[in-house]
């Protein structure tokens, strides 16, 4: 793999450990600028929303910037949203970087992404895909922790310093490493792009992207209530669960890096029915600590080597959309990401108990396996059709 793939990565462990560090800076942000914890948890809603909205929306707008502008514009305005939220003392102010930055991280992303599977070759897309997505999975193992422990010391603020400080390697990597190459004016138009995308194959794929991301973070964002309620461990062990959820996800995006692009179908066929199994399972023995916990490593296993294999797959289905490809990719993984704990939530305000979301997350997962079956079982009806 080009080294640049890996720089890539770096920034994308950056982003990701700023997407997710809030979590543990809820109560101080909420102290130090004098606002109510709810208002701090809508700092997370409006990244989400603009990680949503942002990726293919910015991946349009950026279409006729070379790749290297367009990470170094994306990457250094998510690097100032850092510095101005360390400095800022107004929650409003706070809010609006928050945006600035998920919609420079979706771009980024979306750029980067589209820019991996173009340096990897035409049979490596999946390998490219699985570097810059372990980006994120170390971010959980990592980044999220070591924002915490720089909060506990030095304040919410020194987090975000932290963001900033790890992403300026990256600016001067991305510089040194990715090949400053003009943008090609035989390239395909945004609007060419936009009709390839349009695609029924492409478009079951990012559907079922989201499903398996929605039913990942759905039981990911209520793991904590899982571990201490149903399983019964103290408050203590939480973080190592966290842990072995990422280290799993970290080990689920290699596997679907060496896999994703000679054994594609192989893997999502018996890593989506295994994934289905053990949500199931998970939801039957968490109540068992041992059992609880090899699942906590397993199905994190299991997503990401799901999830990453999809993201590879719309990469070579939308062969007709190379740049925005990675925009809608990212669209659909975050749509997933909201969409799935709003579920969980749902089902925990219903009364179902803390169970609950594992079994959402096997019904997103139950509904994935559905859709792709109907795909297959309408393109195998349409192939027997008789021609007339």
């Amino acid at each position: 793999m080009p080294f640049a793939i890996y720089v890539l990565g770096l920034a994308v462990f950056a982003q990701g450990t700023s997407e997710f560090m809030l979590s543990g800076l809820v109560s101080d942000i909420a102290t130090d600028l004098g606002v109510t914890i709810p208002a701090v948890g809508s700092l997370t809603s409006a990244f989400a929303v603009g990680m949503i909205v942002g990726a293919p929306l910015v991946a349009v707008l950026s279409m006729r910037w070379p790749r290297r502008r367009a990470l170094l514009a994306f990457l250094v305005t998510f690097l100032l949203a850092h510095v101005v939220g360390a400095l800022t003392g107004s929650f409003a102010v706070l809010f609006v970087t928050r945006v600035i930055a998920a919609l420079a991280n979706a771009g980024f992303l979306a750029v980067g992404l589209a820019t991996a599977a173009s340096m990897a070759g035409p049979q490596a897309k999946g390998r490219a895909t699985s570097i810059l997505l372990s980006g994120v999975t170390l971010a959980c193992i990592a980044g999220v922790p070591l924002g915490a422990i720089l909060s506990e010391f030095w304040g919410w603020r020194s987090a975000f310093w932290g963001v900033a400080l790890i992403s300026a390697p990256a600016v001067i990597a991305i510089v040194a490493a990715v090949p400053a190459e003009p943008v090609d004016p035989d390239a395909t138009s945004a609007k060419h792009e936009l009709r390839a995308l349009g695609s029924p194959k492409l478009i079951v794929t990012l559907l079922l992207g989201a499903l398996v991301n929605g039913a990942t973070f759905c039981s990911f964002t209520y793991l904590a209530p899982v571990i201490t309620t149903v399983t019964g461990l103290s408050s203590g062990w939480v973080p190592a669960a966290l842990a072995l959820f990422g280290v799993g996800s970290f080990a689920g995006v290699n596997l679907g890096g060496r896999l994703a692009d000679r054994h594609p179908i192989q893997l999502l066929s018996i890593g989506s029915a295994a994934l289905l199994a053990g949500w199931l399972l998970f939801a039957l023995t968490a109540g068992n600590p041992v059992a609880a916990l090899v699942f906590v490593f397993v199905q994190g296993t299991l997503s990401f080597a799901v999830g990453s294999t999809l993201i590879a797959r719309v990469f070579y289905t939308a062969a007709g959309a190379p740049t925005l490809a990675g925009g809608f990719a990212t669209a659909a993984l975050n749509v997933g990401a909201a969409a799935g704990p709003a579920l969980g939530g749902l089902a925990l305000a219903a009364g179902f108990g803390f169970r609950a979301p594992l079994l959402v997350s096997a019904a997103l997962v139950a509904g994935a396996i559905v859709l792709s079956a109907t795909r297959l079982g309408y393109r195998d009806r349409r192939s027997a059709k008789p021609v007339r």
